[in-house]
């Protein structure tokens, strides 16, 4: 493949090793440092690179945006020609316009604030997530701090920003998720109570959000966030501002309010931006101590404000050194915590990288010491102070206890006698009840073999992929045997101060919402082994499915119906999905109320467990888009009585498998019944 530099392309140094490429076309546009700068001009005669271009990487990058070409000049003048062709006589902006609204990324110019990027950003191997923003200065100054918070994530975060009414824009511009910044109508909370006080302070803001989210709606279906505010880091009335109406008091409110509101919206979910800002000293994040009440805005602004916005002000300002020693030099330190919070709450929605199993070790991490030496996990009786040096061991028993709520499998590995452990894991009367016991973990391996195999095998009993294991262990050499051995797995346990934080804020270890499913996976995880034991020791195959006495309920969901376990259940499967498709809420919901769209739930029982919700299909317009079940119930035939059941509801139907590294068992789930494979590579039946 030959490749040259678009004629449409211009690169413009703009300071010392930072250079400006711009798309004078598309006006796609990359601030990129001298390196990238160098490598990109040699294509302005033509390069032979390999083909097909390997994923990733500096020259795939540009030749997305449309910077690298394979066509000459002319041809590329012709192209432009013929999109704009169709048009005639009518003015071609407006379709000039569309088409560079589709290709945008990144913030509005005058708010921009980009780091020039090097080779190694360009690297590939990273998930693409495209991210629109809706907001004013805050989101859009943030635009590029998403970007790197994303890549330090090994995320390829592509960012394109506009204004809190453009919400057609998600129409037309590929996305994963909207992120929807403070809202305007923050400035009306502050104003003085009607007389009658019929509507809250709170009212407007409520009420723009109620229209950006319906408006929002109406164009996309995925995952929305919209920013709680700032609570204020000054009041005008000092002590005196008390109360739901003082004005610290207003901004606490409305993002009550907002957290409610989101609620009635499928798939939607408020960023506690004030949580996140505060945890990080709010003071030296938000302007309210330095200019109006409600902007909101970053101190560090004023540090980087243009020469010409000193005409209202005759020219003459103050020095600005003392703020930036307040600030410690750091102008976009706001921009860095908002960028991790949203990011956090990004990959709670969208399941990015999450983790399924806690792997812990025991002596020394757990307890202090080792227990066959200590006797008892603790010495601790009623009378001790609960949050002092136990305070530390008592609260990541809790936090794990927590993960476990949430639907997080709890495992263990331990080099010991499991004998021994489990006589001595015991609690003497008056022990909080939020400690640990065996019963708390879905499998445990205690004994002194080596803990990468141990925890391979417990992969393989539980049936989930290495990456999605996060393993604790207070000891250097086998964190460093893991990392080496079983890259795959994140490994924790370098700072005993803070696990419990880390493990309860991190987002792979949290759901966007909790589901009876969720909350009792421990005990299903259990059922699911005990089953693959019945299995071993029976006499066939036939017999074992007999005594299992499976019971299963399917329905047709209707207009309405509860999701968020099936969007889980998407989510979550990788072994029999047959799409690999993760829906949203919205999605479902938007499908449910159209003509040709369906969503089919089953639910399933044996004689160990109540598994609940465990299969969905998705269908559209008779295509089987997404057939989906737990790995609970493989293996003893509910999958094929969950399509029975379509068939039989809807007649002819077509379907697609599109093949993954892990969704071997569904791969003949069409075949096996009653379906017919086409040269198209679509399933058909009836």
């Amino acid at each position: 493949m030959i490749l040259r530099l678009s004629r449409f392309a211009h690169m413009i140094p703009i300071a010392e090793g930072r250079f400006l490429v711009v798309d004078a076309i598309s006006q796609a546009r990359l601030v990129v440092n001298g390196e990238v700068a160098a490598f990109i001009g040699t294509f302005a005669e033509p390069q032979t690179v390999p083909e097909p271009l390997p994923p990733g990487g500096v020259v795939a990058a540009m030749v997305e945006r449309g910077l690298l070409t394979e066509h000459g000049p002319d041809e590329e003048l012709a192209d432009v020609a013929a999109t704009l062709a169709p048009y005639h006589g009518r003015d071609p902006d407006a379709l000039l316009q569309k088409f560079r609204r589709e290709a945008k990324e990144g913030a509005d110019p005058y708010w921009a604030v980009a780091q020039a990027r090097g080779l190694a950003e360009f690297g590939g191997g990273k998930t693409r997530v495209d991210l629109v923003l809706l907001g004013d200065c805050d989101v859009h100054m943030e635009a590029d701090f998403l970007r790197r918070e994303a890549a330090a994530r090994g995320l390829d975060l592509r960012v394109a920003a506009t204004f809190p009414d453009d919400v057609r824009f998600a129409g037309e511009h590929r996305h994963d998720a909207v992120l929807v910044g403070a809202l305007r109508s923050r400035h009306s909370l502050t104003d003085p109570q009607p007389a009658d006080g019929a509507a809250p302070p709170h009212a407007g803001f409520l009420a723009e959000a109620r229209t950006i989210i319906e408006g929002l709606r109406r164009h996309t279906a995925a995952p929305i966030l919209i920013d709680g505010l700032p609570e204020p880091t000054v009041q005008p009335m000092g002590f005196a501002d008390r109360g739901p109406l003082g004005h610290r008091g207003r901004f606490r409110v409305a993002n009550l309010a907002l957290s409610a509101l989101v609620e009635s919206f499928p798939d939607t979910h408020m960023v506690d931006l004030a949580a996140a800002l505060g945890a990080a000293g709010a003071e030296r994040l938000l302007d309210d101590g330095l200019s109006g009440f409600t902007h909101m805005g970053s101190p560090g602004w004023m540090l980087q404000r243009a020469e010409e916005e000193l005409a209202p002000v005759h020219g003459q300002f103050p020095d600005l050194a003392p703020l930036a020693d307040w600030l410690g030099g750091d102008p976009y330190g706001r921009e860095a915590v908002a960028a991790r919070a949203h990011l956090d709450a990004l990959a709670v929605v969208l399941g990015l990288d999450a983790k399924k199993c806690v792997v812990v070790d025991l002596d020394g991490l757990l307890w202090p010491g080792v227990l066959a030496e200590t006797g008892s996990p603790f010495a601790w009786t009623p009378q001790d102070n609960p949050h002092s040096y136990i305070g530390l061991y008592f609260g990541l028993h809790e936090a794990l206890l927590t993960l476990k709520r949430r639907g997080v499998l709890l495992a263990c590995v331990s080099k010991n006698d499991e004998a021994t452990v489990r006589a001595l894991w015991t609690y003497p009367a008056g022990y909080p009840r939020a400690l640990l016991t065996p019963d708390d973990f879905v499998t445990l391996r205690i004994n002194w073999g080596d803990k990468v195999e141990n925890i391979r095998s417990i992969a393989d009993e539980l049936g989930l992929a290495p990456e999605t294991f996060l393993f604790l262990d207070d000891n250097p050499v086998e964190r460093d045997r893991v990392r080496q051995r079983l890259p795959q797995v994140e490994v924790w346990g370098d700072d005993p101060f803070s696990l419990r934080r880390r493990l309860l804020n991190d987002p792979r270890l949290q759901q966007p919402r909790l589901t009876s499913e969720a909350a009792g996976r421990t005990e299903l995880a259990k059922a699911q082994l005990g089953r693959q034991a019945a299995r071993a020791g029976a006499v066939s195959e036939s017999d074992f499915i007999a005594s299992l006495n499976v019971q299963s309920r399917i329905e047709r969901l209707a207009p309405g119906a509860a999701l968020e376990r099936i969007v889980e259940l998407f989510q979550r499967t990788t072994q029999f999905n047959a799409t690999g498709i993760k829906f949203t809420a919205a999605e479902l919901d938007a499908l449910l109320r159209r003509d040709g769209g369906a969503v089919y739930a089953m639910q399933v029982s044996d004689r160990f467990a109540d598994h609940g919700l465990v299969g969905a299909a998705v269908l559209r317009d008779g295509e089987i888009v997404g057939l989906a079940l737990s790995c609970r119930v493989l293996g003893i035939g509910v999958e094929h009585r969950l399509l029975q059941a379509i068939i039989a509801g809807e007649g002819a139907l077509t379907a697609r498998i599109t093949p993954t590294d892990r969704n071997a068992p569904v791969r003949n789930i069409y075949r096996d019944n009653g379906f017919t494979a086409g040269d198209d590579g679509v399933w058909r039946c009836g």
